[in-house]
């Protein structure tokens, strides 16, 4: 498991989470990649981070969860890039994205985010 990484997300959330980011897609905002994620976590504007698993090298990102946790804002881990990439529309991989707003997922989103804060406990 790669430094940045603070907790598990299982398979089944995982799944949920990239449903999430397909439907934000249609009818929300996302920024992508991790000068738009930091940006939007600074100015406080991003509802939940998404952080690639796979990035290297690890520096490019482990200031994403210390900064979420900073800024209270929730954050979650996707297996890999091209994953992360492929659900936001792009045809490359990218190392985070923020969700700004979440359009018709709203009840998606509450739901994830409850989820990714019980596993933050454990």
């Amino acid at each position: 498991m790669a430094e940045f990484i603070r907790f598990s997300v299982g398979k089944e959330l995982k799944e949920k989470q990239l449903e999430l980011i397909e439907k934000v897609k249609a009818s929300g905002k996302i920024k992508i990649g991790v000068n738009e994620t930091t940006k939007a976590v600074e100015r406080g504007s991003a509802k939940i981070i998404f952080i690639a698993e796979d990035v290297s090298p690890q520096e490019l990102v482990m200031h994403l969860p210390l900064l979420c946790e900073e800024k209270k804002i929730p954050y979650s881990y996707i297996s890999t890039k091209k994953e992360l990439g492929e659900k936001t529309g792009i045809n490359v991989g990218t190392a985070s994205i923020a969700l700004i707003e979440e359009g018709n997922a709203k009840k998606e989103l509450e739901d994830i985010i409850k989820k990714v804060s019980e596993l933050k406990k454990v």
